[in-house]
């Protein structure tokens, strides 16, 4: 995956909250993993995957149709933004864009 922005934590936190709260965990993995692939395929072919995109965080979210930010002040989404954040630094992930 590409090293990830505070957008691309943002896309994230958008699509596992519009997921059943049992799911998000697994749909945040899913995202990573298609993000992973996804830089995988740029590098090998020099070119953006048709499907998964350019192999960042935020282009995998998007793909699923996220909804419109909620207000910081929802906690569910608090939480969705803190576990996307807590996944990240689990993986080591790089995250100066």
């Amino acid at each position: 995956m590409r090293p990830v922005c505070h957008a691309d934590v943002v896309a994230a936190a958008r699509t596992i909250w519009q997921a059943p709260e049992a799911l998000r965990e697994e749909t945040l993995g899913r995202l990573l993993r298609m993000a992973d692939w996804a830089e995988r395929f740029r590098r090998e072919h020099r070119r953006n995957h048709p499907f998964w995109g350019d192999g960042s965080l935020m282009t995998a979210a998007l793909a699923e149709d996220p909804p419109p930010e909620p207000r910081l002040s929802d906690p569910d989404y608090c939480r969705c933004l803190s576990l996307v954040l807590r996944a990240l630094a689990a993986r080591g992930q790089d995250l100066r864009c």
